[in-house]
């Protein structure tokens, strides 16, 4: 509200009576002059709260010209305006140095002819007021309706200028943009009450009115900010922010952005705005703390992102990175405020803002040549947008469907204080995640992680960058991620925005290292304590006993000294030649797991409908023996070999920390789901129709039926429509956590001795875990042919290379795993495919008898140079087909 405004509405009825000697007999006149007079002190002291009197020596402390004057915005202003004119506070007289001042006012007792001055400088002041319109100086923050006003003058002067000045002004300054576009917020009648005191002379008009003038300070304190300028502070205690609360109207930001962005001038005024902003915001954030003194300055960001054109390229070339760079520097808690706040938009608004910032690091790595000398951890924008898109990624999470309950129970198992942690740290091995994986502090901040998100309300493939998957080093991001430096940033602390491969390639350095260490540990040893040399995790087995002596010589390691499963697996079948350099491990590993699950032994048993393995609640096998299954499991993992197992998906997220819940029943027993499924949505009497208790059946191994209570006495206990729900969630907790609660914390245990120190836990998520053991079930033989390599005399055009091509392409499903089998060993393709396969055909001498041969540990398939198609098809079908075992070649 305008002082002169205010003046010119109160002040002429007030002189008029005066000047014709009206009596003020009349109570209604009287109530009318008072109020008026009220009015004129409210302003004084809203001006003087706001201006100040001009002398910079003035000793009023509610006075803005007070040196020791705490600033407040306008609605605050407004609100101790009232207060000091219930008290009667101290008013200060106009400085002389404060020219043009609009304070001048009457008090209570002035005269009319007071009142008369009062009125022309008010028509002065009002012609002063316009010609401050028509530019729109006095704008220094912004709303819809403001916003409207300018546009619509601009509209039919046909000039956007001073709009252009404005949104310039604005957006370019952090305190005006974080003032801008504020929810109204009205005061109710009883708070202008407690604030101005119960007055008995006023009527229920008077009291209206009251109300009006005092939410009138409020709403309107957008058009009245003529003298703030840039000096202007921010009062924290005006607009508090909750948890999931914001001060700002964004479906006003987003009509303003659709309405102004389709003029080409205005948007360069954005454009050009943000990259004056954004080093300004930096700096206030990395130095001056500023996010603490007002939670507000988030509505800065949440403003700026609403702008559906940053992802075009005006604004990549500088504007982004910098605004991208800004809002990196925020505080732990601010990017988790700001997750909350970005939790409740819908997919399309998230997947936007993900598209915004995917689109800056895909320019940013096509538009540079990125190497080993040249490494994109170094690119200051394509680091900053990454770090944005994880403020999304968890927004994302949180938005989606999340379940924070169901966790397993961690064993806490200490880490026992020995000889062999000195000698680690003589050799500079400390153990940094002795204690377990490391947890993102935005997990910890916020309490929630990713594997507890369901399902997110955006694709998590959404969020995989190819292009920076492309050129990323792999292995100076995991020396960043392992040393953990503020200088060098690494993408593996940011993993949903790598894809499996490259995840898998990180993992794989972890182990190889690993390994490395537990070699130079054992080296050691040997020298200071005269052991016997071993570096390597050593199994000899027989392949007609490979069960019985694997698993006994692992449960001695296990026991003895678990440290020895980190070293390289070094196998060696009794009476074969083969040298394992990874092949050989392949074979074992798939004898193992043939073993294993086979029903007969009846540790696992088999879902003929799933094709899906689950554990055996009444097996006679000790828990020791499912330990051993979990280091099996792990070993795999640990040396880079992929297995045949089928388990359903739950088993993963378990292994991850998560318990069974009704949904996993989907995937790992759909029958019982979907009758489950069927009881929770039965329309008629539970009761009287099904007639269930609390109570199931079960079967043992042999087929026995056992009872088993959910509840206590629950054979008593009948499910109704009220407890059906429990009934569901009992069922399922028993099916999949509880019935196999000792088979599984032995398998979980077997599994975290190989893996426990691993980044396994922090970098993948179920279904990519299930990728590295099992592989992708998809065979692309043309990838393979694709990717294949030739030595010996071989070339891609070679008459045996395409004659061998047509041939492998014509293999039936069965023959296709076969020939990976023989080549790779192993049937399943790699994570990403049988693109990443790297196969190499050599060339083994001129034709001949002899059947095709194979190193596995390298790829390698030796072919000699038949003469004529069919026999290449025949002897390579006999090759496959009846291979086992290793030989000298």
């Amino acid at each position: 509200m305008n002082s002169a405004e205010a003046s010119s509405e109160c002040a002429p009825p007030e002189a008029n009576a005066s000047e014709q000697g009206e009596p003020l007999a009349n109570n209604h006149t009287a109530s009318r002059m008072k109020r008026a007079a009220a009015k004129h002190l409210i302003e004084r002291y809203y001006h003087q709260l706001t201006e100040g009197c001009g002398n910079e020596a003035c000793t009023n402390e509610f006075c803005a010209s007070c040196p020791s004057f705490l600033r407040m915005d306008n609605n605050a202003a407004a609100i101790k305006a009232l207060e000091l004119f219930k008290i009667n506070a101290k008013l200060c007289d106009p400085h002389p140095s404060k020219k043009g001042t609009s304070t001048a006012y009457v008090e209570n007792s002035t005269k009319s002819s007071h009142s008369i001055i009062c009125c022309s400088e008010t028509k002065v002041n009002k012609r002063e007021m316009q010609a401050q319109r028509e530019d729109f100086k006095d704008v220094n923050y912004l709303t819809e309706e403001k916003v409207y006003e300018i546009l619509d003058l601009c509209g039919e002067r046909e000039d956007y200028s001073p709009l252009i000045r404005v949104i310039g002004r604005v957006f370019s300054s952090a305190d005006a943009l974080v003032l801008s576009f504020r929810k109204a917020k009205q005061h109710t009648k009883e708070e202008l009450k407690s604030l101005q005191g119960k007055d008995e002379d006023k009527d229920e008009d008077e009291e209206e009115k009251a109300a009006s003038a005092g939410s009138m300070y409020d709403a309107e304190a957008s058009s009245s900010r003529s003298s703030f300028g840039g000096t202007q502070t921010r009062d924290n205690n005006v607009h508090k922010l909750g948890t999931d609360e914001i001060s700002i109207d964004v479906d006003a930001v987003r009509r303003v952005y659709n309405k102004l962005l389709s003029n080409e001038k205005i948007e360069t005024a954005f454009l050009n705005a943000l990259v004056y902003l954004s080093p300004n915001v930096e700096c206030d954030l990395t130095y001056h703390n500023v996010y603490s003194r007002d939670p507000n300055y988030l509505n800065l960001f949440i403003i700026v992102m609403e702008n559906s054109n940053l992802h075009s390229p005006e604004y990549l070339e500088m504007a982004l990175p910098l605004f991208c760079k800004a809002m990196s520097k925020l505080p732990l808690p601010a990017q988790a405020k700001l997750i909350r706040l970005w939790s409740k938009y819908t997919a399309d608004q998230i997947r936007r803002m993900v598209e915004t910032f995917q689109q800056l690091i895909t320019y940013r790595v096509i538009s540079n040549e990125f190497s080993s000398r040249n490494l994109v951890n170094d690119d200051d924008a394509v680091v900053a947008a990454t770090k944005c898109l994880k403020i999304v990624h968890y927004a994302n999470i949180i938005a989606g469907d999340v379940d924070t309950g169901h966790n397993e129970e961690e064993e806490d198992e200490p880490v026992a204080e020995s000889s062999e942690i000195t000698l680690q740290e003589l050799l500079g091995e400390e153990r940094r995640n002795k204690k377990g994986p490391r947890v993102d502090p935005l997990e910890t901040e916020l309490g929630v992680k990713t594997i507890d998100c369901r399902k997110p309300l955006v694709s998590f493939e959404d969020f995989i960058n190819e292009p920076l998957n492309d050129v990323l080093e792999m292995d100076k991001d995991y020396t960043f991620f392992k040393v953990e430096t503020e200088n060098k940033f690494s993408f593996m602390t940011c993993p949903f925005i790598l894809n499996a491969v490259t995840k898998n390639l990180g993992l794989y350095y972890d182990n190889r290292i690993r390994m490395y260490s537990e070699r130079r540990i054992t080296v050691l040893y040997s020298l200071v304590q005269g052991q016997q040399l071993n570096p390597y995790l050593r199994l000899k087995v027989r392949r007609d006993h490979i069960i019985d002596d694997a698993l006994v010589r692992l449960e001695m390691i296990a026991m003895e000294n678990p440290a020895d499963l980190k070293k390289q697996l070094y196998v060696e079948f009794e009476g074969e030649q083969g040298v394992d350099e990874g092949g050989v491990s392949k074979e074992f590993f798939q004898l193992v797991v043939e073993e294993i699950f086979n029903p007969d032994i009846g540790m696992f048993t088999y879902d003929e409908s799933t094709k899906l393995f689950w554990f055996n609640t009444s097996s006679f096998e000790t828990e020791g023996q499912f330990t051993l299954i979990g280091i099996v499991l792990g070993l795999a993992i640990y040396n880079n070999c992929i297995l045949d197992v089928h388990f359903p998906m739950v088993v993963y997220r378990k292994l991850l920390g998560k318990k069974g819940t009704f949904r996993d029943l989907e995937d790992s027993h759909p029958v019982l789901h979907q009758s489950l499924k069927e009881l929770s949505d039965y329309d008629g009497s539970v009761e009287d129709d099904m007639m269930i208790t609390f109570q199931i059946s079960q079967t043992d191994l042999f087929g026995t039926p056992m009872m088993c209570d959910l509840r206590e006495n629950g054979d008593q206990i009948p499910v109704t429509n009220e407890n059906r729900k429990e009934f569901v969630d009992l069922y399922t907790d028993h099916i999949l956590n509880k019935s196999v609660e000792k088979q599984f914390r032995a398998f979980r245990r077997g599994f975290h001795m190989v893996t426990n120190e691993s980044p396994l836990k922090y970098l993948f998520r179920p279904e990519e875990i299930e990728l590295l053991v099992c592989g992708s079930p998809n065979l692309d033989f043309q990838a393979l042919e694709d990717t294949t390599e030739y030595d010996g005399g071989y070339a891609k055009d070679s008459r045996i290379v395409r004659e061998f091509w047509e041939i492998v392409h014509a293999f039936t499903e069965e023959q296709k795993r076969f020939f990976l089998q023989f080549t790779t060993g192993t049937d399943r393709a790699p994570v990403g495919g049988l693109g990443k396969l790297k196969m190499i055909i050599a060339k083994n001498g001129p034709d001949s008898d002899r059947l095709p041969t194979s190193h596995t540990c390298f790829n390698v398939l030796l072919l000699p140079e038949y003469c004529s198609k069919e026999k290449l098809s025949e002897r390579l079908l006999k090759a496959i087909t009846y291979a086992k075992g290793f030989g000298m070649l």
